[in-house]
């Protein structure tokens, strides 16, 4: 049996989700006229206190329909140089909206309202108009790192102060409301929009929906025409999201303990260098020289455990909802057993 760490991506739909899918109305949603997309659209902007939402197949999706609808071509996004919408995202700000961005450093891939205050272009026609900021709540390059509520909030105001949009990309945002304790509510609060990924954390096999007021919604469904991400029977898919929404948010914290165990085990081996803080459901550890990730991620792929180098130093395990505590004991024993 293998044990797929590699991502929270990797989960299969429970018997319960695929019954709600089965069993799920649908129609064509690029007519509008599907039920079942319209009630996942509309509980998610309700949960996040939104006017509207807008179901896409991905959250490099929502994020890229974001960034072209608050920002025009040679205008500037700031955001961390190891934000997933610039680092994995094939160069979409740019190709797809012809957007500059302002790279930033920051602690384990957050910045702070100083950060953006520090780096808004002055009114010169040399200069990108800066147009929007984003942040990545939680931080994958980051370890799950999670912001505090009082430094999104600050960066808020720094937006609202300066006239630029304020976009989330929260593929695991309800993993950060777990650790901080934030309503949803709150948090949509803070944004112009917002990206969530149900595929992810939250265990569907597929689609992210994007939030925001009713006019930006309204533009968003035609980039989202653009990109080719106008689906029809979307409803069986959809289905899953809600199902996801309803059962599985409260079981993140299972996720969250199940990767501090395996950053307790891994800080405890001699070939580890560094843990990064576990705060949600990513580990990233970085081994000793002369070992390198693949060689490491090699190894435990013999063992079947199956991880991902992050760099040549690094290796990411991320804790998921087909982790079980008996796969965890399993990990952590084969993890001790290795030898290099």
């Amino acid at each position: 049996m293998k044990i797929d760490l590699r991502s929270d991506t990797v989960t299969r739909p429970t018997p319960g989700m695929l019954e709600a899918m089965f069993s799920a109305p649908v129609g064509d949603d690029v007519f509008g006229e599907d039920p079942t997309v319209a009630a996942l659209e509309a509980k998610t902007a309700a949960l996040f206190g939104k006017e509207a939402g807008l179901f896409c197949p991905s959250g490099t999706m929502t994020n890229q329909i974001a960034a072209r609808v608050h920002a025009r071509p040679g205008e500037e996004v700031i955001l961390h140089k190891l934000s997933h919408v610039y680092y994995y995202e094939a160069g979409g700000l740019m190709s797809n909206s012809g957007l500059s961005v302002c790279l930033l450093e920051g602690d384990r891939g957050r910045i702070t309202a100083k950060d953006v205050a520090d780096h808004i272009n002055p009114d010169d026609l040399h200069r990108p108009r800066t147009a929007m900021t984003e942040v990545e709540n939680t931080m994958n390059k980051g370890g799950g790192a999670v912001y505090s509520n009082q430094e999104l909030a600050a960066i808020g105001e720094v937006c609202r102060n300066n006239g630029l949009k304020y976009h989330l990309d929260g593929a695991r945002v309800f993993n950060a409301l777990a650790v901080t304790g934030q309503s949803t509510r709150e948090c949509g609060a803070l944004f112009d929009s917002i990206s969530i990924c149900l595929s992810k954390g939250l265990g569907a096999p597929v689609g992210s929906v994007l939030l925001g007021d009713h006019e930006f919604i309204r533009r968003a469904r035609r980039v989202r025409k653009v990109f080719g991400g106008g689906m029809r029977q979307a409803g069986y898919l959809a289905a899953a999201g809600i199902y996801a929404i309803d059962h599985h948010v409260e079981r993140l914290k299972e996720d969250h303990r199940r990767a501090r165990q395996l950053g307790e085990a891994l800080q405890q081996l001699q070939w580890v260098s560094e843990v990064l803080p576990v705060d949600t459901n990513i580990v990233i550890f970085k081994v000793k020289e002369p070992l390198t990730a693949s060689m490491v991620t090699g190894k435990l792929a013999e063992e079947g455990v199956l991880a991902i180098d992050f760099d040549r130093q690094s290796v990411r395990l991320v804790t998921h909802l087909d982790f079980t505590e008996n796969m965890l004991d399993q990990t952590i024993d084969i993890i001790r057993q290795l030898k290099f």
